[in-house]
């Protein structure tokens, strides 16, 4: 087969990233291995037990579980899973704002539970009286963003957890993407923060590590029993993971990316990031945009379809929001030089647009 990888130097809105140059490596090493089979192969389940500690430390969980998933929508189902199995109601349902991932409907189809969905407040965050107005008894899970795909906003996670234990419901907290900058900055997200009791962070966007390579984080070990499945044929005998058989590639990547960048090179990263994207942002309000703050490194804004959809055809590859407006997310290999070059083709297409046609008369 002679086609070639997408290339990442006009790639704007992707939450996926180059891996780092270890994880890259490690990735290859470990391809072959199947971590859904511990006694066979010990050395990758070694591997992600080193995941998981470091995922919990910068998590903020002391003695952390889980296991490296395929991303974040199997974290996320998984989740909604361990909720589903821990009520004590036959039609439990699951609260999150509509700023949540669309694998929350995944869940509920899968699952066959209710899901509520609530208004977020003017700055794009889970809105607390929505929240409360719609928990009760049957609740189940309270869902959380840390780190939203659309604008990059941190729902008020500890006020979360307050509304999920009146009802005596599970908090999880998905921090897919925002799990590898907010350790930088002065949200409270994590579970040390609140009382989370599950949380998907994954190494495969921020993290570096090479696809796939999500995360599922557990307070409690016993979380996970709600998951396991007995597995007669193994040297093992249950299983709590989703997909089973899974590549060690996930695995290694992630430990290897961690290693080499945790905590000083994610700093960095997140400081480089986040400028980028503040950067950005400026040059989209000088040019008369309306742009949504960026509090973390993703920047919103409304830019017309039309110059949409010609820079599209110049080869930015670029998404929009729900309402819209244009989505760049800054990722490790998002450049300044890459972000002026799609100013000045934007610059190039407003030129021309704002140039009369010529009459025949």
């Amino acid at each position: 087969m002679q086609a070639e990888p997408q290339a990442f130097d006009r790639v704007l809105s992707s939450m996926c990233t180059k891996p780092h140059p270890d994880a890259r490596d490690a990735a290859e090493r470990f391809l072959a291995t199947n971590p859904g089979d511990p006694g066979t192969y010990p050395n990758v389940t070694a591997l992600e037990d080193d995941a998981i500690a470091m995922l919990g430390e910068i998590a903020g969980l002391d003695d952390p579980a889980g296991y490296v998933a395929s991303g974040g929508t199997e974290a996320n189902v998984q989740a909604v899973r361990i909720a589903r199995e821990r009520a004590d109601s036959r039609t439990p349902n699951v609260v999150m704002p509509e700023s949540g991932h669309f694998s929350f409907r995944k869940a509920a189809d899968l699952l066959g539970v209710e899901l509520r969905i609530v208004p977020t407040d003017d700055d794009h965050r889970a809105d607390l009286e929505a929240v409360r107005s719609c928990v009760g008894e049957e609740t189940a899970l309270v869902v959380g963003v840390a780190g939203t795909t659309e604008y990059g906003r941190v729902d008020p996670i500890p006020e979360l957890g307050e509304i999920a234990r009146s009802v005596d419901a599970m908090l999880h907290v998905d921090a897919a993407w925002g799990g590898f900058v907010l350790p930088f900055t002065d949200y409270e997200w994590h579970f040390g923060h609140a009382p989370v009791d599950t949380m998907a962070i994954d190494p495969h966007k921020m993290g570096q590590a090479a696809v796939p390579a999500g995360g599922l984080l557990v307070r409690s070990a016993d979380l996970l029993d709600e998951l396991a499945v007995d597995t007669p044929y193994l040297e093992s005998t249950s299983q709590a993971t989703l997909t089973g058989t899974r590549s060690g590639a996930g695995v290694a990547s992630a430990v290897a990316a961690m290693e080499a960048l945790w905590p000083e090179g994610y700093r960095r990263q997140y400081v480089r990031s986040q400028n980028n994207a503040a950067w950005l942002a400026d040059a989209l309000e000088k040019r008369g945009y309306e742009v949504v703050d960026p509090t973390l490194p993703l920047v919103a804004a409304t830019v017309p379809r039309s110059t949409f959809d010609a820079l599209r055809a110049r080869g930015w590859r670029i998404s929009r929001t729900a309402t819209g407006e244009l989505r760049v997310v800054c990722m490790p290999h998002v450049t300044r030089e890459m972000l002026a070059s799609f100013v000045g083709d934007l610059d190039r297409l407003e030129v021309r647009a704002s140039v009369p046609v010529a009459s025949d008369d």
